[in-house]
């Protein structure tokens, strides 16, 4: 942790919440910046190579969906070639109603998810930390979680109506679940001696969370975030299927409706593009993050 290290890296080596042994005064600091800068070159190298070793397969997912319908292995109306979906979804960009769709789609998901993160992440913090807390709280959460956001849809239409309110509430319903878990699994895995370390030297509660307990819950925190923002699009898309005039849930359950089958595949590429440049976003903020380390050890997937 960047914080103990400056206070205690003087005097002791200790190991961090990642389990890396902090450096020690007897270790020359040109060394130690040699180490890091090439743990975190090979990181970058890693994850380059992770995207570019799953280029083909992904390629070859591509030519057998063009191919397929083309040689009638799959019927053409119901899965068009895949260079018709680009067609299609190019006319629908060029028109703007696709943009129209994505704009509205993302909204309701990101304030959804906000909401989650401004309730999941403290609760979290304080569940993890104070047993007490976490055995008032925790039946009351798991009640909440094990029941299905899809399931509860009709109930927030009925007490929020069909609008704005209810698209939201599934979207948060949908996130904050595995913000909070994840929240609770990195707090309850900082290392004791961090804690301990940080106490003996009059660390106020406020400044242990800031400082020590937060830094090092990042990793699993940015986890349930990519995990949240998978369910809260999904919960997002639902919802627009069932109760919307707007949203990219509205266009592919339209298209569907109206046979208009490269409309609906573009409607689901779209879709699948925000998801992974969303995740792609974390896993750089995780990166960002967590610097202090010295090395990337988190996943592209």
């Amino acid at each position: 942790m960047a914080y103990l290290t400056e206070k205690l890296g003087p005097a002791i080596g200790f190991r961090s919440a990642a389990g890396e042994a902090a450096v020690s005064t007897n270790v020359p600091a040109i060394k130690t910046r040699g180490v890091a800068a090439g743990a975190k070159v090979r990181g970058k190298g890693a994850h380059a190579g992770t995207f570019l070793y799953g280029l083909p397969l992904l390629g070859l997912f591509f030519l057998a969906w063009e191919i397929a319908p083309r040689l009638g292995w799959l019927n053409r109306i119901f899965f068009p070639p895949l260079s018709e979906v680009l067609i299609a979804w190019w006319a629908l960009l060029a028109s703007g109603v696709l943009v129209e769709h994505i704009g509205i789609s993302l909204q309701r998901a990101a304030i959804g998810f906000a909401l989650g993160v401004v309730v999941a992440i403290p609760l979290g913090l304080l569940m993890g930390r104070y047993a007490l807390f976490e055995k008032v709280s925790d039946l009351l959460v798991q009640t909440l979680r094990n029941t299905s956001q899809f399931a509860l849809l009709p109930v927030f239409i009925l007490l929020l109506g069909i609008g704005e309110e209810s698209k939201v509430a599934i979207t948060f319903y949908s996130s904050v679940f595995f913000l909070l878990v994840n929240t609770i699994s990195g707090v309850k895995s900082v290392d004791p001696l961090l804690i301990k370390a940080a106490r003996s030297m009059g660390t106020s509660d406020f400044d242990l969370f800031r400082k020590v307990i937060l830094p090092a819950s990042i990793p699993s925190i940015v986890a349930g975030a990519r995990l949240a923002v998978k369910s809260s699009l999904f919960a997002v898309i639902g919802a627009e299927m069932l109760a919307a005039k707007s949203g990219l849930g509205f266009l592919i359950q339209n298209s569907q409706l109206m046979m208009e089958t490269a409309d609906m595949y573009a409607g689901i590429l779209t879709l699948t593009v925000i998801g992974l440049t969303v995740n792609y976003l974390l896993v750089w903020f995780e990166r960002w993050a967590t610097a202090w380390k010295g090395q990337s050890e988190s996943s592209l997937i």
